[in-house]
């Protein structure tokens, strides 16, 4: 645990604003509200170009990080060019930051110190389900693997119930494991 003008931080995370932040929101609910955003622009063949800017949070439009750009594409095996990840790379993205921003701020929480965490992850998809081939193959993955390695001064139970917590309060796992659901319409 590191000091930083005594403020407590504990894995990066200034924990004495973590728990002021939790209290301000259970005093204001509104204040929890949050409205992310993504744009996307079809360029040429499977390359598409993906663009985050702006979100709405605290009761407030910011836009004032610099925009994060997503280069999308599939390989050449599936009519791409490599230009980018393919859409479903990118979950796994999410993914792993999600599962893992979850840990180390439900640990910082917890005043548990955290040296390294990595992870992999993999996803079986069989494409007969996205190529209308086979109405009895899902066009999404089948299944996702994660797996993490953790390096802290905690017994390999504890190790585990990080990554449960990491499971339980990840927006990101819950809204693919418990599918949010998803309007898409025609703008005019």
């Amino acid at each position: 645990m590191e000091t930083k003008q005594g403020k407590k931080i504990v894995n990066g995370v200034n924990v004495e604003e973590l728990l002021h932040t939790i209290d301000l929101i259970k005093e204001k609910p509104d204040i929890a509200k949050f409205k992310f955003r993504a744009r996307n622009h079809w360029m040429d063949g499977t390359h598409n170009r993906a663009t985050v800017k702006d979100f709405y949070g605290a009761l407030k439009e910011d836009d004032s990080r610099e925009a994060a750009v997503f280069e999308i594409d599939e390989p050449p095996v599936l009519l791409g060019k490599n230009l980018g990840s393919d859409p479903v790379e990118y979950l796994l993205v999410a993914l792993s930051g999600g599962l893992t921003t979850s840990m180390i701020a439900h640990a910082a929480a917890k005043g548990i110190e955290i040296r390294r965490v990595s992870s992999r992850y993999e996803g079986d998809i069989d494409l007969r389900g996205f190529l209308g081939i086979s109405e009895d193959v899902p066009v999404g993955y089948r299944e996702i693997r994660v797996y993490f390695t953790i390096d802290a001064d905690i017994s390999d139970n504890q190790k585990k119930d990080l990554v449960q917590m990491a499971q339980k309060y990840s927006p990101v796992f819950n809204t693919i494991t418990k599918s949010a659901p998803v309007s898409v319409h025609l703008e005019k």
